[in-house]
């Protein structure tokens, strides 16, 4: 029979442990501590113990290792998740995992001398969402497999990440800037996989590799470096797959003599970017909208020729308005638009962040700044889509004052990250100036407004028979009038919705085909299944 998980609480309260480590005495098997906000002046060892440290909802918990000779952290064995905590280093490293199996989420880390993080041994390890900063050396991975998953290190004066040993992780979604030697260097047979990741301003290399190591760098961006963006040693492969090198030291890419990684770039760059401008194509109708956009490519690649070329390049924003009715794919072509602007090096990902007022304002006076930070901080390196955003403005949504906060924040923060996201609004049409004159520096943030007008009948038949298409339904060629009919009719209407409506009428069709088959009294053959006939389309239309 397996032990039940124990549950203890490290607070301030009756009843609760005064200290983390008073709470950790009494841990057997799987022991969950919950700790309330404060700052603990604690140093804690785990030898071969199961324990989970969460922060209490919405607390800000520090272990406080500042001053020390030892790991403020350190695990041997067993297994330790941590979740909304902040570690303070002094003289040693701030986590050291011994062959431990970790999971750490959410967390930050600052100061200390050597790794900040240290993991070691074979044990599969986590790390997601956190951030380390001011620290010697940011992350030291050897012989490990795990995930390091959107997490910042910054202001390291040492390397960013270091991989050795034969580790073999998957970092992704990272940012690594600010180093005062190599964002990552990867030696003593690493073997790990960078992918969407960001590295900037480091102080040699964005990347080596050395001692026979074999890393695979995919869609990763390297720029503004002192040393070459990428260099392999001699005796190292791996490869690097559509990966964009900018202003960095010459060559960007540098092989000494005997590496041979397979570099797959520039091909694979355009393959991928033809892929998606015909994705964007094969939307039905918007010719103005793929127009627009094609001339946004065309600008920004050109402008990543001069780059390459020498020649100056003027500051282009990549912040969008996109106006018009509901259902007319303005979430479809944010979508793509963030990919197209992926595969030409201007974002580093592809990350796509859809939120609305909901998710942006919060509940009481810098509640929203904070929240809104927080989504736009997660959207970094792709493109954050605020859909509905005329009901942040004062006249447009209940509770006033805290949309105005968003906006305000949002200004803010496009200016100061302007070329680390792609910030596009949608809203109706007549309701984007009202939103526009919230804040009198937003509408200066935006480089383009793109209108997407309504689909017209025919174009709506075609999405319709595009849904029967791709779920394997055949539609009876005598109810297009009908459909054109209907169509014709409530494009007229206040409420209309574009695609969205096509979808509740294709959906209201299939409803109609189940009740008929229903009522055969045996099993349909597979034509039968298959068919969308006039019968069942009239019934949907007049509902």
């Amino acid at each position: 029979m397996t032990a039940a998980t124990r549950n203890l609480l490290v607070a301030d309260r009756p009843g609760a442990f005064p200290t983390i480590g008073d709470a950790l005495v009494t841990a057997t098997g799987e022991t969950v501590v919950t700790i309330a906000e404060g700052t603990y002046p604690e140093l804690l060892s785990l030898l071969g113990m199961h324990v989970s440290l969460v922060a209490e909802a919405g607390a800000k918990v520090v272990i406080d290792g500042s001053g020390a000779d030892h790991p403020v952290l350190r695990a041997h064995g067993g297994s330790l998740m941590l979740q909304g905590i902040e570690l303070r280093a002094g003289n040693h490293a701030a986590l050291f995992a011994d062959d431990a199996g970790l999971d750490v989420r959410s967390c930050k880390v600052t100061g200390g001398r050597g790794p900040a993080v240290s993991i070691r041994g074979s044990r599969e390890f986590t790390l997601s969402r956190c951030t380390i900063s001011a620290v010697e050396q940011g992350l030291l991975i050897e012989g490990a497999s795990g995930r390091v998953q959107d997490t910042v290190i910054e202001d390291a004066t040492g390397d960013g990440i270091v991989v050795s040993v034969g580790a073999a992780p998957v970092i992704r979604d990272c940012t690594i800037t600010r180093c005062g030697l190599r964002g990552v260097y990867v030696y003593q047979y690493g073997r790990p996989v960078l992918e969407d990741c960001e590295i900037s301003g480091t102080g040699h290399e964005g990347i080596a590799v050395a001692h026979h190591s074999a890393p695979v760098l995919r869609r990763c961006s390297v720029h503004d470096t002192s040393g070459p963006g990428i260099s392999f040693a001699a005796d190292c492969q791996g490869s690097v797959e559509t990966c964009s090198v900018t202003n960095t030291a010459e060559p960007g890419l540098l092989l000494a003599q005997g590496a041979s990684p397979a570099v797959q770039e520039a091909a694979a760059r355009a393959s991928g970017l033809e892929d998606l401008l015909e994705e964007l194509d094969s939307m039905i109708g918007l010719p103005n909208v793929k127009a627009e956009v094609r001339a946004l490519v065309d600008e920004l690649q050109v402008n990543e020729w001069r780059r390459e070329a020498g020649l100056p390049v003027g500051s282009a924003s990549h912040h969008l308005i996109f106006a018009g009715a509901p259902g007319t794919g303005k979430t479809t072509v944010a979508r793509i638009y963030g990919n197209l602007l992926k595969e030409l090096g201007v974002l580093p990902r592809g990350r796509f962040r859809e939120v609305s007022r909901r998710e942006l304002v919060g509940q009481y006076i810098g509640h929203t700044a904070e929240k809104t930070t927080l989504v736009f901080e997660e959207a970094l390196g792709g493109v954050l889509f605020i859909d509905e955003a005329y009901t942040l403005s004062r006249a447009g949504g209940a509770g006033g004052d805290f949309g105005q906060e968003a906006i305000d924040t949002l200004v803010k923060l496009m200016e100061d990250h302007r070329d680390e996201v792609a910030v596009i609004v949608a809203s109706y049409t007549g309701e984007m100036t009202g939103f526009l004159a919230a804040n009198p520096g937003l509408a200066s943030r935006f480089g383009r407004q793109i209108q997407f007008e309504n689909y017209t009948p025919g174009e709506l038949l075609g999405i319709v028979g595009r849904m029967a298409l791709a779920e394997d339904y055949e539609l009876d060629p005598a109810a297009e009038s009908v459909l054109l009919e209907h169509f014709e009719q409530i494009a007229r209407d206040a409420n209309f919705g574009n695609a969205r409506d096509a979808r509740r009428l294709f959906e209201g069709v299939r409803k109609s085909q189940s009740q008929r088959l229903r009522t055969l009294g045996r099993v349909p053959v597979f034509e039968e299944l298959r068919g969308l006939l006039l019968d069942d389309v009239r019934a949907a239309v007049t509902r």
